[in-house]
């Protein structure tokens, strides 16, 4: 129970790589508030989850396209817990598509999640946080090694995320508080399904030949999140099966 007395806030909590993260830091000790935009089922079923092992938990509604709903949901977390000392910004979308059908409105929206929400989340946050204060960014291994076409705006949104936790972290440093891009490659999750369509040519370009689970990706941000991350800061740490090998 390394995290007990912590509280933290997971962004897009209420599936998938999200979701395994917040059940991950509350069996760890954590209280867990997580957002969501539209899944009130899947969210509700997450913080009951999370209830049931003795844990404080909470869904907040909040569009990580809207900046005023962003810091909305990181108030809401450190009022309902009393503090805040762990950020998750795992929000994201997947806009996929040849470059010439890229709109300015499919970039502005890619972008508003993924940086804009995270920059403000983590703003937002840093304003509650003390010694031990934990931020991670979750980004992706396209962010590093883009192995195909029609993947531009999504890699370059997950980039950004390496330039914010390498700031965050010289401004935030000096206040005990570390800020770190982890980098998942292929995971099974319904963005992503290990029986999706393109799923056999990703396989391929893995060192260990299958997909990670979202739980692989979880206990790398528990140990982050943990007093075994406390000298990490700064740092992209890939959880890819070896893409990026």
């Amino acid at each position: 129970m390394n995290l007990a007395g912590k509280a933290a806030l997971v962004t897009g909590g209420s599936r998938g790589i999200g979701a395994a993260i917040a059940k991950a830091l509350a069996k760890d000790g954590a209280d867990v508030a997580i957002t969501y935009v539209s899944a009130e089922d899947k969210a509700q079923a997450v913080v009951d989850e999370i209830r049931a092992t003795g844990r404080r938990a909470v869904a907040i509604r909040a569009d990580s396209a809207d900046m005023a709903e962003v810091a909305a949901s990181v108030e809401r977390a450190a009022s309902e817990f009393g503090r805040l000392d762990i950020l998750v910004n795992n929000a994201g979308i997947a806009q996929m598509g040849p470059l010439q059908e890229v709109s300015v409105e499919d970039m502005d929206r890619t972008l508003s999640i993924h940086v804009r929400a995270s920059f403000v989340a983590s703003q937002a946050a840093a304003r509650h946080m003390g010694e031990g204060g934990r931020i991670v960014n979750i980004g992706s291994c396209l962010a590093e090694r883009v192995a195909g076409p029609e993947m531009t705006l999504y890699a370059m949104s997950k980039a950004a995320l390496l330039g914010l936790s390498k700031g965050l972290a010289f401004d935030l440093g000096p206040r005990g508080i570390t800020a770190n891009v982890v980098q998942p490659g292929p995971t099974d999750t319904d963005m992503n399904p290990a029986d999706g369509d393109h799923a056999q040519e990703q396989r391929t370009k893995l060192a260990l030949g299958h997909y990670g689970s979202a739980d692989d990706i979880a206990a790398t941000v528990v140990h982050l999140a943990g007093p075994g991350g406390r000298f990490i800061t700064g740092a992209s740490i890939a959880v890819d099966g070896g893409f990026a090998a």
